[in-house]
């Protein structure tokens, strides 16, 4: 990858396989959410999951949001870092944002509550790759690097994570 400012992406799936605290929080507060602010949806009980409520009333889709707002407080506590995506030395990555995504539900059986986390980190500068990891430093140290060192990491690739930005470096013109 050629030298550039890049934003990445990833998304964490969760559901009841899933393991900690944190994810077992979010499972069940954002269940227990969409329950009840499914209601408006779906006022004759006539449908048990979501994919059927969104079939039915395009305005369900809004559940995404509404059921993600009662995740404010697990999110902050988190205080930007993404869980289960570090760099090689075991550090946490940071993000900017995040975007809950109800993947489906049942009313009837939180076990087919599935969900996602879309975090999105800041401006990352990519110096390059090696194979599938990336040499990356916080925010856009393009021209710092070119007169001091950047603080850097290394990121792998990986299932989930993705490149969402890219902005390829202008060559520096300087004169000697």
């Amino acid at each position: 990858m050629q030298k550039g400012l890049i934003k990445l992406a990833y998304r964490q799936v969760i559901d009841v396989g899933s393991k900690g605290s944190f994810e077992r929080n979010i499972l069940t507060i954002s269940y227990e959410e969409f329950l009840m602010k499914s209601q408006a949806y779906n006022h004759e009980q006539k449908f048990k999951t979501f994919k059927e409520m969104v079939a039915n009333d395009g305005r369900a889709n809004s559940l995404h949001y509404k059921s993600g707002f009662a995740l404010g407080n697990l999110i902050q506590q988190l205080n930007n870092k993404i869980p289960e995506l570090q760099n090689t030395l075991g550090r946490s990555i940071n993000f900017n944002q995040h975007l809950f995504e109800i993947i489906d539900s049942d009313i009837t059986n939180i076990a087919a509550h599935k969900v996602a986390i879309t975090y999105t980190t800041g401006v990352l500068t990519c110096f390059g790759s090696i194979g599938e990891y990336m040499l990356l430093a916080e925010d856009d140290k393009l021209i710092q690097s070119e007169t001091e060192p950047a603080e850097t990491f290394i990121l792998k690739m990986q299932p989930s994570l993705s490149i969402i930005n890219y902005q390829q470096a202008r060559e520096i013109n300087s004169t000697v």
